[in-house]
């Protein structure tokens, strides 16, 4: 008999499961519900279009009626599900012009997250945007054409708020940035985010650290801190983080993990065996420590469509946990990190050592060799790597990749200076930066 297959949400996670399913399995049926107008696009190439770098908007989206017909499934968008009946195995929606209901043999939640909008005193919805949809996007690509805006003030100093300064400051504003935590970017240490925030300084962005927005006036075109410093910006981007969407897991009295999102097993299934769930709205285990950790980035959201196809068609694939590696462009630096850094390290109470390396991207002679600070944070009884980070004007990419694969593969700082890295002086040098931090860090270790 065929089975029903429904998937809530589309995008990363539920466009892509439903894609992988289809290769796997060319019986079942297979419904997509997606409550916004676009049933896959690209949440990453969303602030370079905004910049003007992707200068097409079609470009980071995935045409619906296109993804109908390649992958044989049907699609509702602008259909939102209310609610879930696991004894009936039956979900209800709420569409433009119409409420219904459908039954499932089996149901993949892939809800998402949503961009977290305080409730501050003054704020202008007018005149404040997160940036976390197609019709975000969209709405703050409409305010700089038709108001002209002179200035911006971006609440977040994350990936989203170092992105859109970039690109921001591209379209000419005049760009603050302010967050409450004591550094920009939280996957790296400190001392490594200093390097980011100079580099900020010197593109003419102003960043006000330790401090936080406290209300609005002026058409909400004036910006109270804590502090009691106020801020004149045209314009505020809010890109204080995002929320699990797991309104209708909780309903349905799915379990929820420790940190919010929901909790599932190796194969994605959440407390009930006929309802999986993956992306930003799942929590899964770290690689390094094994505890419950929400990441919301595209590799995990891959990773896991794979495997619930791959469960759903007979296989015994699991997800393994996240080690969260992350990458993104800063004006002209790069900055990258994957496992854990000194602060969770600290918060989990976790004896480490750091070994860092600052050098050059390539043979200094040749033409094009930029700056590159590279760290490991590792056991210093057994080498056993933390975590590690990468930032510089070329070769970041590689080196962080080299770290990541290291950490997956459980290598010991003493394994990096025996790793054969291939050298030419466009490229390295006959001891990539990676060998030399292996050195070092293997220098610290008790056991040796």
């Amino acid at each position: 008999m065929t089975r029903k297959i429904v998937i809530i949400g589309g995008v990363g996670g539920g466009a892509t499961v439903a894609a992988q399913l289809r290769r796997e399995d060319a019986e079942s049926e297979i419904i997509v519900l997606d409550k916004g107008s676009h049933i896959a696009f690209s949440n990453c190439g969303m602030p370079y279009h905004i910049g003007g770098l992707v200068k097409h908007r079609d470009d980071i989206l995935y045409s619906t009626e296109q993804f109908r017909k390649k992958y044989k499934v049907t699609v509702h968008t602008n259909t939102e599900v209310k609610a879930i009946n696991r004894s009936t195995q039956r979900i209800y929606y709420q569409a433009a012009l119409d409420a219904g209901e459908l039954g499932f043999d089996k149901l993949i939640l892939a809800p998402g997250a949503s961009a977290i909008i305080p409730n501050i005193e003054g704020l202008n919805p007018q005149r404040t945007f997160p940036l976390h949809t197609i019709s975000d996007m969209d709405n703050i690509s409409d305010f700089i054409e038709t108001k002209k805006p002179q200035s911006v003030a971006i609440v977040g100093a994350g990936f989203v708020g170092l992105e859109m300064v970039e690109n921001l400051s591209e379209r000419g504003l005049k760009c603050t940035i302010i967050d409450r935590s004591s550094q920009a970017i939280k996957i790296i240490d400190e001392d490594l985010a200093a390097i980011v925030e100079n580099h900020l300084n010197d593109k003419g962005v102003q960043i006000l650290l330790d401090d936080g927005l406290a209300s609005c006036s002026n058409e909400g075109k004036t910006l109270h801190l804590n502090s009691g410093r106020k801020v004149e910006a045209d314009l505020i981007i809010m890109a204080v983080g995002i929320k699990p969407n797991t309104e209708l897991a909780i309903d349905a009295d799915l379990k929820i993990g420790t940190t919010g999102a929901i909790a599932v097993n190796e194969y994605m299934q959440t407390s009930d065996p006929n309802i999986y769930a993956l992306g930003d709205v799942v929590e899964a285990p770290d690689t390094v420590t094994g505890t419950p950790r929400h990441v919301a980035l595209a590799w995990p959201a891959h990773r896991q469509a794979y495997i619930i196809a791959m469960h759903l068609t007979g296989a015994t694939a699991s997800f393994n946990g996240t080690q969260g590696s992350a990458i993104l462009k800063v004006f002209d630096l790069t900055v990258g990190a994957t496992g854990l850094n000194s602060h969770k390290l600290k918060e989990l109470g976790m004896d480490f050592q750091t070994a860092s390396l600052e050098t050059m991207s390539n043979a200094s002679y040749y033409p094009g060799a930029e700056k590159l600070w590279i760290k490991v944070l590792f056991d210093e009884a057994h080498g056993r790597i933390y975590g590690a980070q990468a930032i510089g004007y070329a070769g970041v990419d590689k080196r962080l990749a080299v770290l990541a694969t290291a950490l997956k593969a459980g290598l010991t700082v003493a394994d990096l200076p025996e790793l054969e890295l291939a050298y030419a002086p466009p490229y390295s040098s006959p001891k990539d930066p990676i060998n030399i931090l292996g050195y070092k860090a293997a220098a610290m270790l008790k056991s040796l």
